[in-house]
Formats: C-alpha cells, sequence, structure tokens
C-alpha cells in the first residue's frame, strides 16, 4: 500500500500535535509537512504536492479559505477542512472554492481519531482539478403553480410534488450545482438529508441560502412544508415527514453510521407522497439512501442519480443505479433542468429511463 502524503495547516501548536499523533498512528500517513498559516500551505502545497491537506480557517497571514483559494487556483490538491464549528458557514465558502469535505478538530477519543483517519484515506484518493471562474446561472424562467391531481391526497397541500435529495462526500458542493439555477417560485419543497459532522448544519443552511434563490433553513419539528423551500436534515435527529405535511425529527439509531439518514427521509417521502416523491440521489460513500430510493421507485415516483464523471465519490449513488431502483442517471448539471421539466412542466419530453 503507497503512503498517504499529508500537509497539516494550522496555527495551533496543539491542534497540529493532535493531528499528527492521530494520522502517524498506523503508518500508512505520512506527515510531509506542516503550516502554521495560509501563506505556508500555499507554498508547502507547491514544494510538496503532498496527497491531501488539512487546512485551518482561521490563521493569520493568509487565512484558510484565502490559501484553499491560492492552491486550488493553481494545482488541485484535495483539502479536509479541519477547523472549529464556529467558522461552519466559512467552512462551506471553503467547500465553494474547492475544498472537499469539512469536519471539526478532533481529541483524543477514538471515534474521532477514526473519523478523520476514514476521511483522509477516502479523500487522499480523490481526482480534483483546478478551480475555473464561476459562471452566472441566473434563470428567467418562472413557472406555473400545478394543479393537485393526486388521487391518494387526504390532507390538503399547496404542492403537488416533494423532491427528496440525499448525498455524502462531495455534496455540499453538488447540491449548489442543482438548486442555485431554481428560481424562487419553484412550486414545490426540498429536502435533503446531508451527511455532515455535528454543529455544522447551521452554517451549511446560511451558506446555501447565501447563493439560492430560495430560502433555505433547517428542518424544525412540526414545521409545515412549504413550495419554494429548501430544507436540510439537523445532524442530531433524523428528519421525516408526516401525512400532515409536517416535520417530525426522530432520534439516531445507536449506532447509526451515517448522520442523518437518508433512508430515513426518503422512505418517509415514498410513504407520504406515493408516485408524486421525487429522490435523487448525489455522491457519495456507502449504501445510505439506496433503501430510501427503492421506496420511491416502488410507490411509484421518479428516482434520479449523479452520474459517474460529476461524482466526487461514486458511492451511494453506483449503489442505488447497481440495485435497479434509479429510472435516470444524470450529470450535475441537468438535474435543475430536469426538475425544470418534470415539476413544473417547462417541457412535454422526458428522458429515456435507464434500461
Amino acid at each position: 500500500m503507497s503512503v498517504i502524503r499529508v500537509v497539516i495547516a494550522d496555527d495551533s501548536q496543539v491542534a497540529r500535535d493532535v493531528l499528527r499523533d492521530i494520522l502517524s498512528r498506523d503508518g500508512d500517513i505520512e506527515i510531509a509537512g506542516e503550516a502554521t498559516n495560509g501563506r505556508e500551505a500555499v507554498e508547502l502545497a507547491k514544494r510538496l504536492a503532498p496527497q491531501l491537506i488539512t487546512m485551518d480557517l482561521n490563521m493569520p497571514v493568509m487565512d484558510g479559505l484565502s490559501a484553499i483559494e491560492e492552491i486550488m487556483y493553481h494545482k488541485g490538491i484535495p483539502i479536509l477542512v479541519v477547523s472549529d464549528r464556529s467558522d461552519a458557514q466559512t467552512a462551506y465558502r471553503a467547500l465553494e472554492a474547492g475544498a472537499l469535505e469539512v469536519m471539526p478538530k478532533p481529541t483524543f477519543e477514538a471515534s474521532d481519531a477514526e473519523r478523520l483517519l476514514e476521511r483522509v484515506r477516502l479523500l487522499a484518493g480523490v481526482a480534483v482539478i483546478t478551480r475555473l471562474r464561476r459562471r452566472s446561472l441566473a434563470t428567467a424562467y418562472a413557472p406555473p403553480i400545478p394543479t393537485l391531481t393526486t388521487a391518494t391526497q387526504s390532507i390538503p397541500r399547496d404542492f403537488q410534488h416533494v423532491i427528496a435529495i440525499a448525498c455524502s462526500t462531495g455534496g455540499p458542493q453538488a447540491l449548489v450545482r442543482l438548486l442555485r439555477p431554481l428560481p424562487a417560485d419553484f412550486p414545490a419543497p426540498i429536502v435533503i438529508a446531508q451527511h455532515i459532522s455535528h454543529g455544522f448544519i447551521d452554517g451549511m443552511a446560511q451558506w446555501l441560502a447565501s447563493l439560492c434563490t430560495m430560502p433555505v433553513s433547517v428542518g424544525q419539528e412540526g414545521e409545515q412544508l412549504r413550495p419554494g423551500h429548501i430544507y436540510l436534515s439537523p445532524s442530531e435527529r433524523d428528519l421525516c415527514v408526516s401525512p400532515r405535511h409536517r416535520f417530525q425529527l426522530q432520534p439516531s439509531p445507536e449506532k447509526s453510521l451515517y448522520h442523518p439518514s437518508c433512508d430515513v427521509l426518503l422512505q418517509s417521502v415514498a410513504t407520504v407522497y406515493g408516485s408524486d416523491a421525487i429522490g435523487i440521489i448525489l455522491t457519495g460513500m456507502g449504501r445510505d439512501g439506496v433503501n430510501g430510493m427503492r421506496a420511491i421507485y416502488q410507490a411509484g415516483g421518479t428516482t434520479f442519480a449523479q452520474d459517474e464523471n460529476s461524482s466526487v465519490i461514486y458511492g451511494m449513488n453506483q449503489e442505488a443505479v447497481n440495485a435497479g431502483v434509479i429510472q435516470y442517471e444524470l450529470p450535475l448539471e441537468d438535474f435543475a433542468h430536469r426538475l425544470l421539466r418534470d415539476v413544473c412542466g417547462y417541457v412535454a419530453s422526458r428522458p429515456e429511463p435507464l434500461a
């Protein structure tokens, strides 16, 4: 097995000591260099060409966000943001700049150490590219408000379809590209289960809200679903929807590997909305979301998966495709237009389903 060469960037000596101790434990990770500020991180990235950089955000001389932007402009290197939860909103701007994932600074707890090692080993093998300048994704299309026709509807609602999205590693970046082109009066609620470290979901909601035309918030117990809103599941509990079109929060199983659960959210959407449910499974590692996509597929809903070429990790979505529960596999840039077609009736034709 080849050794993974890592650069640690953090102005705190204590934080660097913790990271070095954890990453050096098993011999398959080598600390190639350490930076105490963003400028040093940029210089080490150029000189050492590491396979991964762990990046703090709050550093002197040059902060972590600026360092990420500089590094990714010159050469694509996998970057894992390891920072305080108080930096949550900035952390998601770092993902927009090219970092792959965000996690809190670890302690010496066994679970923290294992989570960090798992992330480093996974992300070090991800192919990343230099960042191109952002293009405008504005749309002039104003969709009509749909007329409800579903025969299974028992409690009135002011929308027809519900879109449920499952994602993990690479998900925040994918969500921006999927959601940002959708107009403010999009006539369906969008509910999302994104695997995330505890304490970072509010920052993610604020970050997404700053980039999307629709309001973005974390789903609350008893809150009513409304069209033209994007809702995120909190990480501490699993989000699901009730037949009264309201959110319910339930405790995550003690030994659950994923927080929040994609399956719980998607299965509840399938149960309540049946053929009006639209399931989307994006980039990520593991199998969470496959059973939820199966539930939507079996209920007569529509199921989509992000294709391999546009995925950071072709894992969850590949598992769903292999399970035979995906009708349409699309590149990421096609999703917004497809939703406008299928939800709003923007264009009558539909893509050919998978064989």
